[in-house]
């Protein structure tokens, strides 16, 4: 089934310089890129995007590193896309992730890890709304 999803290039990947390392991996495993920008979030937009999180306690952690930088944000397509993509970015933690994968490749650590990328469909549909409007995405 051809589905969408979000892929977000975290700041630590957009401050290292390997946004178009990151998109020729996702290219080369056959998914399409269908909307593309690059977004600077603040705190607030952070936490918005992140409120499923809310009560954990990574959350300020988490929303202060997102809202630290820039981030690009895009929409692929493909078959079975969420679970291509999550394949491709690896495990959330690099030291688990297999060879190959965006996170074996690129990530610092756990909360650097380089990529993010929707876990179902339903939240795919959120995520990618939270970016982008229908115009955006070809």
């Amino acid at each position: 089934m051809v589905e969408q999803t979000l892929c977000i290039i975290k700041p630590d990947a957009v401050e290292r310089n390997l946004i178009g390392k990151i998109l020729q991996m996702i290219e080369g495993a056959d998914l399409k890129i269908k909307a593309l920008k690059m977004l600077h979030l603040n705190k607030k937009q952070a936490e918005g995007f992140y409120e499923v999180h809310k009560e954990k306690p990574f959350f300020d952690s988490l929303t202060n590193y997102m809202s630290s930088g820039p981030i690009v944000v895009a929409v692929l397509e493909g078959e079975d896309a969420i679970k291509r993509y999550r394949e491709l970015m690896g495990a959330t933690n690099p030291k688990e992730a297999k060879q190959g994968t965006i996170r074996n490749q690129f990530a610092l650590d756990v909360e650097k890890n380089s990529v993010h990328g929707s876990d179902s469909p339903e939240n795919a549909v959120k995520e990618i709304a939270y970016f982008f409007d229908k115009l955006e995405v070809l």
